[in-house]
C-alpha cells in the first residue's frame, strides 16, 4: 500500500519507545509525557509516519499543559488531528492514518459528556478505529504513498490506519491492567 516501510518505522519506534521507558520515568504530567514522545518519535521513528505522530503528539500536549480532565483529552485528539490534517495535507477519506484517527476521535468527544467514563468510551473510540482502518481496504487513496499505486493494487487496509488502530487498542490495554 506504499513503500512498505510503514511496520519498520511503527516497530523502530516500539523499540525506542520501550528503550526510553526502561531508561528513565516518563513524565507524570501529561502534556510534558506528549511532548517528550513527540520529540522521540521525530527522532527515531523516521519516515512521514514519525513527522505526522510528531505533529499530533506536539499539538495534542498544547491543551493539556493546564488541565487533563477527560473533556480535554477529547480536546487533544482533535487539536493533534488538526495539527496532522494542516501540515499533512491529508483528510479523511483519504485512506490514511487520519481515517482511524477521525473515528476514534468521534467517538472521544464522549468524553466531553458529563459523569463520561473512560474506558468505556476508550473502548468505542478503539472499536471505531478498527473499522474504519478495515474500511480503508474500498477506499481509493487521496493521500499517502499508497495515491501513487494502482487502486486495484490496494487490497489490504491502509497500513497507517491499521497502526494507529492498533496503537489505541496497546494504549486501552495499558490503561485497563
Amino acid at each position: 500500500a506504499g513503500d512498505g516501510d510503514c511496520g519498520h518505522t511503527h516497530a523502530r519506534a516500539a523499540q525506542a519507545i520501550r528503550e526510553w521507558v526502561r531508561a528513565r520515568p516518563p513524565p507524570a504530567a501529561p502534556a510534558q509525557l506528549l511532548s517528550a514522545l513527540a520529540d522521540l518519535l521525530l527522532e527515531k521513528m523516521g519516515g512521514s509516519s514519525g513527522v505526522l505522530y510528531g505533529l499530533f503528539l506536539t499539538a495534542a500536549a498544547q491543551p493539556l499543559l493546564n488541565r487533563s480532565d477527560l473533556p480535554t483529552w477529547a480536546d487533544a485528539m482533535d487539536a493533534g488531528i488538526e495539527a496532522m490534517q494542516r501540515y499533512g495535507g491529508a483528510a479523511p477519506g483519504d485512506r490514511t492514518m487520519l481515517d482511524s484517527l477521525c473515528a476514534a476521535a468521534q467517538a472521544l468527544h464522549a468524553l466531553r459528556s458529563p459523569g463520561a467514563d473512560l474506558l468505556p468510551v476508550l473502548t468505542a473510540a478503539v472499536e471505531s478505529a478498527e473499522a474504519a482502518a478495515e474500511a480503508t481496504r474500498h477506499m481509493e487513496a487521496g493521500a499517502g504513498r499508497a495515491s501513487y499505486i494502482s487502486s486495484a493494487q490496494l487490497l489490504q487496509p491502509d497500513p497507517g490506519a491499521v497502526a494507529v488502530a492498533a496503537v489505541l487498542r496497546a494504549v486501552l490495554e495499558g490503561l485497563r491492567s
